[in-house]
């Protein structure tokens, strides 16, 4: 089988590169340098094992990387669409960036050529590109990819969805999937490219759930948590329920797909209620910190908050969307000082250019009014922290999602604020 994966960043590069144990792949990208760096096995941003990966596809000569749609296309029996699809801050997705790469591609592919959509594009684009290239297949299989651990669920997926309109390319995308899914669940195009909508939307609606019933908590005396264990033992809910009390879904992954769902509800004429409620419960809940933090610490001009972790999440390094970056303004808005330490972090964006960024944890923490455990570094509960509270001017530590309760448990008179649980 020859594969083209088109759209080289987080989703891409991981796609080409586990498919290339299996496979020949081009990877396809129309930036002259991500295509430069990745010849080098360098990906665009950082994910554990990556460049590892693309190296050895490399190295074994089954991945090879263009610029080139005409090279790249012309023995393609798949062209894989996997841009990781832009979205601006109202949670609205780029459909038509997207489209436009592959309607640059899409010429050079051999008539009766597959593509698969794997980019995050909204339901009923495979129609509307079945009208525009009659002479290619077209197929939606929704993307499963987790930050910082891109390949283990790539490799390793429990299922996957596919949705596609004709049999007569189901061997050819059963033997795709064979080495990645355990089973492999085929539906038509619609369906497929719904289920990715349903899916994010629900995760995000357990989110916000749990969340709100976890602020009940901390008036009532209530724990959020032995709340959730007790909804989750019961076997309607389940064991694997989402429902994890704690800070707010931040990125726009889950949001793009509650935006598009509303949006495509508008379009139709349709009134929903659940759905739409689902973003502003999210983003009431995002300034949980912020006033976990007035309501301790009253006033809080001239008090210093220690931020620790900046990026969106562990084992990235990215910064966009990150929740933490949002408090870090909030707190500087409100004339507050910001100390700030991440280990994949050594320069801060302009926005940002008020806070300390610091060298070590022990720095972030020296003379600190409170400490906000944003993004959950594994090296932070190896710390010290009996020797590092101290250190801290109040000892406060608010942690969302109770990352280092065990950790920090045993320090003298340390206050652990963290969601649904009364202090």
């Amino acid at each position: 089988m020859n594969l083209t994966v088109l759209g080289l960043w987080h989703l891409g590069c991981v796609t080409a590169a586990c498919c290339a144990r299996h496979f020949r792949v081009v990877g396809l990208d129309f930036d002259a340098p991500t295509i430069a760096n990745l010849r080098q096995g360098q990906a665009p941003l950082f994910e554990p094992g990556l460049n590892e990966l693309l190296s050895h596809g490399l190295a074994a000569g089954r991945l090879s990387f263009t610029t080139e749609a005409a090279t790249a296309c012309a023995e393609a029996d798949v062209l894989w669409l996997t841009y990781d699809t832009p979205v601006n801050d109202d949670d609205e997705s780029d459909v038509e960036a997207v489209l436009n790469h592959l309607r640059h591609a899409a010429p050079h592919l051999p008539n009766g050529a597959l593509v698969l959509i794997s980019s995050q594009m909204p339901v009923s684009t495979c129609r509307k590109l079945e009208a525009e290239f009659p002479q290619l297949h077209f197929a939606c299989s929704p993307e499963n990819l987790r930050l910082g651990k891109a390949i283990e669920a790539f490799e390793k997926a429990e299922r996957a969805i596919v949705g596609l309109r004709s049999d007569a390319k189901k061997p050819l995308l059963e033997a795709l999937f064979k080495p990645f899914a355990a089973q492999t669940i085929f539906m038509r195009t619609e369906s497929a490219e719904m289920v990715k909508h349903a899916l994010n939307s629900f995760l995000a609606l357990s989110i916000t759930f749990i969340n709100e019933v976890a602020r009940l908590c901390e008036h009532v005396g209530a724990d959020a948590k032995e709340v959730a264990e007790g909804l989750k033992s019961e076997p309607r809910i389940g064991r694997r329920a989402y429902l994890g009390p704690g800070g707010p879904f931040a990125g726009g992954t889950l949001a793009r797909d509650v935006v598009t769902l509303t949006k495509l509800a508008a379009a139709n004429g349709e009134s929903l209620s659940v759905i739409p409620a689902i973003k502003q419960s999210n983003d009431l809940h995002r300034g949980w910190a912020f006033r976990r933090l007035q309501s301790r610490l009253g006033e809080l001009r001239g008090k210093t908050v220690a931020v620790l972790g900046l990026t969106y999440t562990p084992n990235t390094d990215t910064l966009r969307r990150s929740a933490a970056v949002e408090l870090c303004q909030q707190l500087l808005a409100a004339g507050g000082r910001v100390t700030a330490f991440d280990p994949a972090v050594n320069q801060l964006p302009a926005e940002l250019a008020a806070v300390n960024l610091t060298a070590d944890l022990g720095q972030a923490l020296r003379d600190a009014d409170a400490a906000v455990v944003c993004t959950e570094w594994p090296l932070f509960r190896q710390a010290d922290w009996a020797t590092l509270v101290p250190a801290m001017r109040q000892r406060v530590v608010v942690d969302a999602n109770r990352f280092l309760e065990k950790e920090v448990k045993h320090v003298a008179d340390l206050e652990l604020l963290s969601v649904g649980r009364a202090s």
